[in-house]
């Protein structure tokens, strides 16, 4: 028992030992990358947190903000500058950017602000702060689609009643199925884990944590989220952890198709499923460890070999002689002439971010008619929509002949007629079920019909279009959810106004 008891006394021993050398390792990794510049207020930041959450602190270690000062930045070339700003203010200029730095400013719009350990401290570091360096890129994420998806969806009574339909609780009544109004944690989970929640502070609030005890925060309603459209305590929209994730605000990972991946999946948005089946997809699984992920500018056919989403919706691409392919954006959709999520139909880009508040000729806040006549006040005009595939086509042309890039988007522009036709002929056949009475549409979206009319468009339409734009993938195309389900929709819509109609009339 004497030497158990002996044996455990010496391990408990050599555990604190080693648990303080590692400590005093974590010490010199920090002091050795960072003090130098690094401010008073994020050392103390530091010497709590790499104890409570290393994690986070050993995330920052390896980001280019614990390296770098905005002062330097902004004496890179141009090209080569990840910092927009014209001049940075004094007081952060020459410091690294560490934790209070982020955390510290603009406390004045931040209801998220309060009393941490001495520091007045904002829980959310938002684009509205990060725009203190990244102005231009900050500006152009504010008026694209994904920074008021949550507008968008939220704020759009039709796409409303969608998200409300489909994930409310349904319970059955009277043989009938009813819909209970969804929770803020359901939609929180679901539609609103990507397009973003809104953000407010209740209160204050206790929190016990494992190592630090009970601690006073900030009561944050629908947190946490990284949604895209996110809208902020200080009033901002946003998220850039979004594809910049916390705390090393990496942008190899924001270039690798995985962080579009999290919300662009089918069957809706099938993007990432279509990316991995096509010939880019294969070539960036087969040799993507070769690329130069961190590299700005991107050099066509040396840092990249194979478009990820990102080389064509917004990094800075040069060719190999420095000639300018792609300016760099923050609005994802800056590029594209064409919306091929179709909403209903597929349709030219909007010319605000803000789409709802679109009006279509039926009244109703859709960029195009049930017919399909776009709302064209709304939408970019032929002149922009040239522009822009000019642009598009300078990326493709880094890597292609003239020839194969006129062809393919030539057979892009065939594909988007041919699958708004097809929404058409379900749109036509949904109108006749409310018109015979077989549907009631006072809402689009409840009954067997008009499920299967919102499949033909949200689902089939929208890969078959994908997998033609993203050069290849021919089971999005043709069976899986191509146009094997686009045709057999079509039939099943048929079928079903013909039996519900013949029963009717028995009755």
């Amino acid at each position: 028992m004497k030497s158990t008891a002996i044996k455990t006394g010496m391990f408990s021993f050599f555990m604190v030992v080693l648990f303080l050398t590692s400590l005093n390792a974590s010490e010199d990794k920090i002091d050795k990358k960072a003090e130098p510049n690094i401010s008073t207020q994020t050392q103390a930041c530091l010497a709590c947190h790499k104890i409570y959450t290393p994690g986070i602190v050993e995330d920052w270690l390896s980001s280019r903000h614990s390296k770098t000062t905005p002062a330097e930045g902004i004496k890179k070339p141009v090209f080569q500058r990840r910092v927009s700003a014209a001049e940075i203010p004094v007081e952060l200029s020459e410091k690294i950017v560490g934790c209070y730095e982020c955390h510290s400013l603009n406390p004045e719009k931040h209801k998220d602000n309060f009393t941490h350990m001495g520091y007045k401290i904002n829980v959310i570091a938002s684009p509205n702060d990060c725009q203190t360096c990244h102005p231009a890129e900050v500006k152009q994420y504010s008026d694209s689609k994904k920074a008021h998806a949550i507008k968008n969806i939220m704020e759009n009574p039709v796409y409303h009643t969608l998200v409300s339909t489909i994930t409310g609780v349904k319970k059955i009544d009277n043989n009938r199925i009813t819909t209970d109004k969804p929770s803020d944690i359901t939609l929180n989970e679901t539609c609103l884990a990507c397009h973003g929640t809104k953000i407010e502070v209740k209160g204050m609030k206790k929190v016990m944590t494992a190592k630090m005890g009970e601690i006073t925060v900030p009561d944050l309603t629908n947190w946490p989220n990284q949604g895209v459209g996110r809208e902020n305590p200080d009033g901002s929209l946003g998220s850039c952890t979004a594809c910049h994730p916390r705390h090393g605000f990496s942008i190899e990972v924001a270039r690798k198709p995985y962080t579009c991946g999290q919300c662009h999946l089918e069957p809706d948005v099938p993007a990432f499923n279509v990316y991995k089946e096509s010939k880019h997809g294969n070539i960036y699984a087969s040799k993507y460890y070769e690329w130069d992920f961190n590299a700005v500018p991107w050099t066509i056919g040396k840092d990249v070999k194979a478009p990820t989403c990102a080389t064509c919706h917004n990094s800075l691409l040069v060719s190999p002689d420095g000639s300018v392919l792609a300016e760099r954006t923050h609005d994802f959709g800056s590029r594209l002439w064409v919306r091929l999520f179709g909403l209903v139909y597929s349709h030219p880009q909007p010319k605000s971010g803000n789409t709802s508040i679109i009006k279509n000729k039926d009244g109703l806040p859709l960029p195009v008619t049930f017919t399909g006549e776009p709302a064209s006040e709304y939408l970019i005009d032929k002149t922009e929509q040239d522009r822009r595939i000019a642009s598009m086509k300078r990326v493709c042309g880094g890597c292609h002949s003239t020839d194969w890039t006129n062809g393919h988007f030539e057979k892009l522009a065939n594909t988007i007629k041919e699958t708004n036709d097809m929404t058409l002929s379900a749109t036509l056949l949904l109108v006749e079920s409310w018109e015979k009475g077989i549907e009631d549409k006072t809402n689009p979206f409840d009954e067997a019909i008009e499920q299967l009319w919102v499949k033909q468009w949200l689902f089939y339409s929208n890969s078959i279009r994908y997998a033609s734009a993203m050069t290849g993938a021919p089971d999005y195309q043709a069976f899986k959810l191509g146009w094997w389900e686009l045709t057999n929709n079509l039939k099943n819509m048929r079928d079903m106004i013909d039996l519900k109609e013949k029963i009717s009339k028995k009755r």
